[in-house]
C-alpha cells in the first residue's frame, strides 16, 4: 500500500520559514516525478512545485526565489524548504506523485496524494 505522508507543518510568522517533509512508502519513487500543491480554505488546489526523478524541478510564479524543493531518494523523501513566507502561503500543503519521470503542474497527472499538512502563516 503506497502512503505519503507530510510533516513539517504548523503556526509561522510572515517572513520565516519552514521545511515541509513527505515521507513515501509501499513503494520507491525515485523514478516518480513529485510534487507539492496547496489548498487555501474557499479556493481550489493549486501547484506549488514540482521535481523529476532528475531532479529538475519547476515552481509557481507566486513561489519562485521564496520555495524550493529537493528530494532524496535513499530516503524516499521529498522537502519543501520555504523562506519569506507571507500570509497568502497559508493552506493545507499536499504531496503527490506520479507514475512518470518528468514534472506537470496538472493535479490531475499525479497518482498518489497525501493527506496535508497545514501551514499557517500569521501576519
Amino acid at each position: 500500500q503506497v502512503q505519503l505522508v507530510e510533516s513539517g507543518g504548523g503556526l509561522v510568522q510572515a517572513g520565516g520559514s519552514r521545511r515541509l517533509s513527505c515521507a513515501a512508502s509501499g513503494r520507491t519513487f525515485s523514478s516518480s516525478a513529485m510534487g507539492w500543491f496547496r489548498q487555501a480554505p474557499g479556493k481550489e488546489r493549486e501547484f506549488v512545485a514540482a521535481i523529476s526523478w532528475s531532479g529538475g524541478s519547476t515552481y509557481a510564479d507566486s513561489v519562485k526565489g521564496r520555495f524550493t524543493i529537493s528530494r532524496d531518494n535513499a530516503k524516499n523523501t521529498v522537502y519543501l524548504q520555504m523562506n519569506s513566507l507571507k500570509f497568502e502561503d497559508t493552506a493545507v500543503y499536499y504531496c503527490a506523485a506520479r507514475d512518470g519521470i518528468w514534472t506537470t503542474p496538472h493535479s490531475r497527472d499525479y497518482d498518489y496524494w497525501g493527506q496535508g499538512t497545514q501551514v499557517t502563516v500569521s501576519s
